[in-house]
């Protein structure tokens, strides 16, 4: 018992572990708002989802039990994004998609794509699903936000992400400031007043800065940020989507995952695209150590 404390206190004490905790009191602050009896179902279920499936994956890769914490934060982001009355079921599946995304889409050392981001675009064209973001308390009193811009800065410190963060929220508003100067101010509007502007300071905090699919050296990180702001601006612009967002992540994610690929290979563009693709699809493949055998190739494991 005492050896389960002890890895318990020591769990909140890692990146996870703080935003485990900083997450849960977001949920505290907003849920009453959104409703309890709305909230509770559809967040316990998907956490319970994403979770179990998590478990297993975990156990048959690794051969012990483990902990789900990385599903469990998805699962979390994606209630915390999606409208608070999407059905339970819907809410559940995209946890679950989000999680698989994970052991699908990935390179040799980590996942492609920011699983949340991913699954919940996708949702949004299988589910029709709309996004309110209430966990980034849009509707709570202003000392709320300034919790939600208190813990944000705290966990960015926390994973050194700050330079992006910065670079994000510093193009991505000069982008729109300079469009409403330039152009009918009210067509961009929204993105200075709740639930957007919550909605970005939430996204460039928790979702932008995911330690496995962000840069760790600060001038990839200002690159990633700026990446990020530019396409986030032109999918509004443009496409007027919901996820406008997520697709700047998305976007963000692939340059990463090209970045790191890059650096390890040598190739520059077009020459590593094509090594560059087979490793981040679940049909990659590696050399085998049996060639002599006859086989060449076999499929990669995830």
């Amino acid at each position: 018992m005492r050896h389960k404390r002890r890895a318990a206190k020591n769990f909140f004490k890692t990146p996870k572990g703080l935003l485990t905790i900083i997450l849960a009191i977001l949920i505290a602050l907003a849920a009453p708002h959104e409703g309890m009896a709305v909230v509770a179902p559809r967040l316990l279920s998907a956490v319970a989802a994403a979770g179990a499936v998590d478990l297993l994956i975990l156990r048959k890769r690794k051969h012990v039990w483990e902990f789900p914490s990385g599903a469990i934060l998805t699962a979390m982001i994606v209630t915390m994004v999606l409208r608070a009355q999407e059905p339970w079921y819907v809410t559940s599946i995209t946890s679950v998609a989000a999680v698989l995304s994970k052991y699908i889409f990935r390179s040799r050392s980590a996942n492609l794509f920011n699983p949340a981001a991913l699954a919940i675009v996708a949702s949004f064209y299988v589910f029709h699903t709309g996004q309110s973001w209430w966990g980034a308390l849009p509707e709570v009193t202003p000392i709320a936000q300034v919790v939600l811009i208190a813990a944000g800065v705290f966990m960015t410190d926390r994973v050194n992400k700050m330079p992006m963060v910065l670079s994000f929220l510093g193009i991505y508003y000069l982008l729109f400031t300079a469009t409403a100067f330039v152009g009918d101010p009210t067509r961009v509007s929204e993105v200075f007043r709740p639930p957007d502007l919550e909605a970005a300071l939430f996204f460039a905090f928790i979702i932008l800065t995911d330690p496995p699919t962000s840069p760790t050296k600060y001038p990839d990180q200002l690159w990633c940020g700026a990446i990020t702001a530019v396409v986030s601006y032109a999918v509004f612009e443009w496409l007027g989507v919901v996820y406008y967002l997520l697709a700047g992540v998305l976007v963000g994610n692939v340059w990463e995952a090209w970045r790191r690929v890059n650096r390890r290979t040598g190739d520059r563009f077009p020459k590593g695209m094509g090594a560059f693709l087979r490793e981040m699809t679940p049909w990659r493949v590696t050399h085998q150590h049996h060639r002599s055998h006859g086989h060449d190739r076999a499929p990669a494991a995830l």
